[in-house]
């Protein structure tokens, strides 16, 4: 009942199409109960004896009731259209929510996500909601009206035999409830299983280049299939139940029309029961247990709208533990600071990943971070734009602390480029531009100029036109790290951070960032992750972190003097560039 409560409140945005679809649902209603009737009379005045004056009333009374037909065709279109159009709506805003809401969330809550499965979610968990809205609250208001309404009009023909009719009504019920527990959790299966096939084919699509590589066709085929028949099963073992469920209802509904047929004989035989009336009861009979019938389909069709909003409620209700204070004011004209105050961190596992990290960086200066992979560089850089909140300490912009300001006016002043660059499908201009969608042409060729991709780009085909690809795969690796150098150019913020962004390029590219690098420093502060250290020699301060801690801080000549860490990579680095050499 709560997940149905808060289904109401998301369709109640669109109740002035719902009370229109409504309003025609009760006229298509009474316009069934009410042709019955006609038909009824119609059958007592030929009974009688049909003359001039009868003839008269069955022709007023055929006109009615063509003019009945011809409304409830209207009010049928008026109930579909408008009860579907309300719910596609609400889908379409559902759609938009949803993805919102996973954009507001921390990077804590996707460790143990699934792309795909978050996809599935999006778009056919919420595709169930117009079950709901389009079909099945129409079809309860129907079938309620109808049902009410029959009953009452059985009754004033023949309490007697109404009551009998009624007699299946409880085992029917009885049933209904028992298929609703059975079923559910074979839809929540199904709808699980879809998202986990719909993470499975997007880690397999995005893999292709790998599985090709490896000849893995074979197995990750048959992952798939594995899956995709999980779906299958699990959808199998729901309609099963109902195809056991539907021919029940079908029997008791039956065995009314039984009871009604053997009684009403009876009563007629008695002399209790007219022609008519029996005609009457007859035609309302279909209408009395159409709706009873229908309990079925509408039971089906609510656990398996019930097991989607299942899955996207969990997300709506999730909170992010990311969220701007009720405080939070606006970070304007940002000079660059950035000072760790004794901050430490973990992953919410107790496992610490940094350790009680101190250090200052001063506007318009270079700090490098190095060390070994896994001591906690990255996770550095991700505490500053609040991707994460420190365990323990504060993290200060310009004096400060990031947590009393706003998320958006604190990422706004911070630039990353990082190592896995993401680019869009999408011209090469969108995706430099796409730091600052109103930039014009000449601010995003001077970006582009600055990280010294302006003369490759138009080497291209198409220019700045050209088609980058899904994730940019028609550039190389280092012209997608210099595009994204651009963009974070071009979104002129005080603070860039550089992760790696020199990994895996060759001599000659890596030459060229370095020299967009440089041409940055001293104008914007920058905190710079590194493994190859020659392009870190000029930095302000660098911090050699190990197992989660700063052991060693300083210059390139400071840190070369000790002998310690940093000399000891130095070192290393130096042997290797002769190795390849």
């Amino acid at each position: 009942m709560k997940t149905l409560w808060k289904l109401t409140r998301e369709a109640a945005r669109y109740k002035g199409l719902y009370v229109i679809a409504i309003l025609s649902t009760f006229s298509l209603t009474v316009i069934n109960l009410t042709a019955p009737k006609m038909l009824s009379n119609m059958t007592g005045i030929v009974e009688k004896g049909v003359d001039d004056d009868a003839l008269k009333t069955i022709r007023v009374l055929a006109l009615i009731l063509l003019g009945l037909y011809l409304l409830r065709v209207l009010f049928r279109f008026l109930s579909n259209y408008l009860a579907h159009r309300a719910a596609w709506y609400l889908v379409g805003d559902l759609r938009s929510r949803l993805y919102d809401k996973l954009q507001s969330l921390d990077l804590g809550f996707f460790h143990d996500k699934q792309t795909g499965d978050l996809m599935s979610r999006v778009v056919n968990d919420t595709r169930d909601f117009e079950l709901l809205y389009a079909h099945m609250i129409p079809d309860i208001i129907t079938n309620v009206v109808t049902f009410a309404g029959v009953l009452i009009i059985l009754l004033t023909v023949n309490w007697k035999l109404a009551l009998i009719t009624c007699a299946p009504i409880p085992l029917i019920l009885l049933s209904g409830v028992i298929f609703a527990k059975v079923v559910r959790p074979f839809f929540r299966a199904s709808q699980k299983t879809m998202g986990e096939l719909n993470a499975q084919l997007q880690d397999s699509l995005s893999g292709l280049h790998e599985i090709q590589a490896f000849g893995q066709e074979q197995y990750e085929g048959d992952r798939v299939r594995r899956k995709s028949f999980e779906q299958v099963t699990a959808m199998l073992r729901a309609l099963r139940a109902s195809a056991i469920f539907h021919p029940c209802v079908e029997l008791l509904s039956a065995l009314g029309t039984v009871l009604v047929v053997f009684f009403g004989g009876y009563l007629a035989h008695k002399g209790q029961l007219s022609v008519a009336d029996i005609v009457a009861f007859v035609l309302y009979l279909g209408l009395f247990y159409a709706p009873v019938s229908g309990l079925a389909n509408l039971l089906e069709n609510l656990q398996q709208s019930l097991a989607g909003a299942e899955r996207v409620t969990v997300i709506l209700d999730t909170p992010s533990a990311i969220t701007d204070a009720d405080d939070a004011k606006e970070l304007s004209t940002v000079s660059g600071s950035v000072t760790f105050d004794h901050v430490s961190f973990d992953y919410g596992n107790d496992i610490p990943v940094l350790k009680d990290i101190s250090f200052d960086c001063k506007p318009g200066m270079m700090v490098a971070l190095v060390g070994p992979t896994g001591v906690g560089k990255t996770t550095t850089t991700q505490l500053i734009p609040r991707f994460y909140d420190p365990t323990e300490g504060r993290i200060l912009v310009d004096g400060n602390d990031i947590r009393k300001v706003t998320l958006a006016s604190l990422r706004h002043n911070i630039s990353p480029v990082l190592q896995d660059t993401f680019l869009f499908n999408g011209s090469i201009a969108e995706n430099i531009g796409y730091a600052r969608p109103a930039a014009t042409r000449e601010e995003i060729e001077a970006a582009a100029k600055a990280a010294y991709i302006h003369e490759d780009i138009l080497a291209m085909p198409d220019g700045y036109e050209t088609q980058v690809g899904e994730r940019g795969l028609r550039l190389s690796g280092g012209q997608k790290q210099r595009v994204a150098i651009a963009r974070a150019i071009l979104r002129n913020s005080p603070i860039i951070i550089l992760d790696e962004a020199t990994a895996s390029v060759d001599v000659q590219t890596e030459r060229q960032i370095q020299s967009a690098i440089n041409r940055l420093a001293g104008q914007r502060t920058i905190i710079a992750i590194a493994h190859r250290l020659s392009t870190i020699q000029n930095a302000d301060l660098i911090l050699v972190f190990h197992e989660g801690e700063i052991v060693e801080r300083g210059t390139h000549a400071e840190l070369m003097a000790h002998k310690g860490f940093y000399y000891d990579m130095q070192k290393a680095q130096e042997v290797g560039v002769l190795v390849e050499s």
